[in-house]
């Protein structure tokens, strides 16, 4: 199955699930992902990030998960916060009043003037035809309780509808079925094919190169598929030649720009 419109229906081993999946604004048939938001020119997973990749056509914002010491959800990557932020420890252990101080870092070690953004936040600036793609990063989310608060959160923010889970973990993936059996499943897999019972699959591109059939068969099997690969615009040929669902991108709006440039005719040809 090719996503092509709102509303699609994923299939799995007899049960459906639905995702309004948006039809694509910018990427000429291809679903574009923006990995943390665009990264490429703002910090990661902020606010400035994500209106950024909004603003240049991304149809999915992709987001990590992780939840404070108090219970907040909130999007950031790291376990720990020396990379992106001036504060230090794990987040987990640190109240959501205690991270609102922190300053993310910009590159190297400037700052900027974002802060941790939460999911009510995240999803407060997501448009009606853009979908939200959350990758569970907490370990918490091994239990129940922390799935069900989550998906609760979502369906208060009205997200449950157009929302997509991933993860590297299968347990943590499990769990969230079980708790929310209609939310899509994405599973990050290293495995050269494309089994399990996730609807979307992201293999890292080398798998496509080894196995030059992985995506047909995922389609065959009623899965899409977006390479794990953030920096896909060497590769869009391949990408497109092997029927790729959707593109995960660290810059939407670079991404878009060369889909585009290849859609166009040669100069000179009819």
């Amino acid at each position: 199955m090719v996503p092509g419109g709102r509303g699609d229906v994923l299939t799995n081993g007899g049960s459906v699930r639905k995702i309004q999946l948006p039809l694509p604004r910018g990427g000429g048939g291809v679903l574009i992902v923006a990995h943390r938001g665009n990264k490429a020119a703002h910090p990661e997973n902020t606010r400035a990030a994500f209106e950024r990749a909004i603003n240049e056509g991304a149809d999915l914002l992709e987001t990590d998960i992780r939840v404070s010491a108090d219970g907040v959800f909130v999007c950031f990557h790291d376990e720990r916060l020396e990379r992106m932020t001036d504060g230090r420890g794990r987040l987990q252990e640190k109240s959501i009043a205690d991270l609102k101080l922190l300053r993310v870092r910009q590159r190297g070690r400037e700052w900027s003037g974002e802060r941790i953004a939460t999911i009510e936040e995240f999803a407060a600036l997501l448009p009606a035809d853009v979908a939200a793609a959350l990758e569970l990063k907490d370990r918490r989310f091994s239990e129940r309780n922390t799935c069900e608060k989550l998906v609760e959160c979502l369906e208060k923010l009205g997200l449950r509808s157009r929302t997509i889970i991933l993860g590297f973990s299968r347990k943590q993936l499990g769990v969230m079925r079980e708790v929310a059996p209609d939310l899509p499943i994405g599973h990050v897999t290293f495995f050269p094919f494309p089994f399990g019972s996730a609807d979307l699959l992201g293999p890292p591109w080398p798998i496509l190169l080894l196995n030059p059939f992985y995506v047909r068969h995922a389609h065959r099997r009623g899965r899409i598929v977006c390479p794990l690969d953030s920096h896909p615009d060497r590769r869009l040929g391949l990408y497109r030649s092997l029927g790729c669902d959707a593109l995960l991108t660290d810059d939407p709006g670079a991404t878009i720009r060369e889909l585009h440039r290849r859609r166009k005719p040669a100069h000179g040809s009819s």
